[in-house]
Formats: C-alpha cells, sequence, structure tokens
C-alpha cells in the first residue's frame, strides 16, 4: 500500500529517513543541485543545504499552501521522495545549457512545472514507490495550477546498469507511466518529457 503526500504533511524526521538512507548524492544535496548556483554550491554546507530544504518544504506544518515536493510512505513508513514545484524555483536548471537545447520558450514562465529528483528509501526499492511518486506529481501540479509539467529523465535501456545515484532524475519509463511524453532528446542518455495540462501543444 503505497499513499503519497505533500511533504509539508509530513514530518522533517520522515522525508531525513528517505535521504539518510538513500545512499547516492541526493542525501547530501537535499535537493538544492537546481537551486543553488554553481559558483555558489561549494561554499553552501550540508547543514546549510538541509536547512533550505526544510524551509522549502514546510514540513509538519500541514495547513502550508506551499511545499517543494511529495513524500512516499509503504505501509506506513516513509519510503521515497520527489521534488516538483514551479521550474523557477530550479535557478540553476534555468541557466543550465543542456535542457534547452532545440527549445524555445519562456523558461521562467510559473505555470510550467518540473519533477527534478526522486528518492526510494533503501529497503524499499523496486515495489512502485518512483512510480507512484511520478503520478501523484501530476496530480499534485495540475491542482497546484500548472498548465504543464517536465522532467528530465535518464534513458536505461535494457540489460544496462545505472546506480541509484544517477538515477535520481528519474528514468523514461517512469515518466511514461505517468503520462508523459518525450519532446526532447538531450543527448544519448538524457531527455526532456512532458505533459500538458491545458489542451495545447508545448513551445517547441
Amino acid at each position: 500500500m503505497i499513499s503519497v503526500v505533500p511533504a509539508n504533511e509530513a514530518s522533517w524526521e520522515d522525508l531525513l529517513l528517505v535521504l539518510g538512507a538513500a545512499r547516492c548524492h541526493a542525501a547530501r544535496c537535499y535537493c538544492q543541485r537546481f537551486k543553488i548556483l554553481g559558483p555558489e554550491w561549494r561554499s553552501v554546507s550540508d547543514d546549510e543545504r538541509a536547512h533550505r530544504l526544510r524551509e522549502q518544504t514546510d514540513c509538519d506544518h500541514p495547513g502550508s499552501g506551499t511545499t517543494s515536493g511529495l513524500v512516499a510512505y509503504l505501509d506506513g513508513e516513509p519510503a521515497g521522495w520527489c521534488a516538483v514545484e514551479p521550474r523557477p524555483a530550479y535557478e540553476q536548471l534555468l541557466r543550465s545549457r543542456l535542457p534547452w537545447t532545440g527549445r524555445d520558450e519562456d523558461r521562467t514562465d510559473p505555470d510550467v512545472w518540473a519533477v527534478t529528483c526522486f528518492v526510494t528509501r533503501a529497503g524499499f526499492r523496486r515495489r512502485g514507490v518512483s512510480r507512484a511518486l511520478a503520478r501523484a506529481a501530476v496530480r499534485h501540479a495540475r491542482t497546484g495550477g500548472a498548465r504543464a509539467l517536465e522532467g528530465y529523465p535518464m534513458l536505461v535501456r535494457p540489460g544496462q546498469e545505472v546506480s541509484w545515484g544517477e538515477l535520481h532524475v528519474g528514468s523514461r519509463s517512469i515518466f511514461a507511466g505517468a503520462g508523459f511524453t518525450e519532446i526532447a532528446r538531450l543527448s544519448v542518455r538524457r531527455l526532456v518529457m512532458r505533459i500538458d495540462f491545458d489542451g495545447g501543444h508545448h513551445p517547441r
């Protein structure tokens, strides 16, 4: 039984259980990689990154109207995390070159949201947690007023070994299962996938 809630409805302790057992760079990144500009990254301590994430998620405040992600529970145990919010929140993403190759659109459009990270707690993997989070991210973004939601997953080929750290962006199959469509191929292994809620077409 997998349930997913906005992170502000989860406890900070639950989120730390997910991230602390991640055994990948996400545990130290605290989902700040796409938020902190490159030159500043090395100067921000782990404690500061954790502090920023706690403020962004607003964990322990179920009445809050804002958060930066979702927390999944498997049989009542905290099992996964997904970062999803309006795309302009990810300043480093907006300034990166790769996600925009061949695309011409307003990067700062607040009505386009982005999914940037999945973390599944060690011991809970390969049990559908990331897939449940991807589907919940679609509902969360639509409810939040987004007109589109996009992600930047890896293309994992059959038999290919990929570390959990690399897969923090999600796989193509996870996004496809939640209704996303591939709109750009950034490299041999990286894609842009998107779902539009307004019935229109995404800008190319």
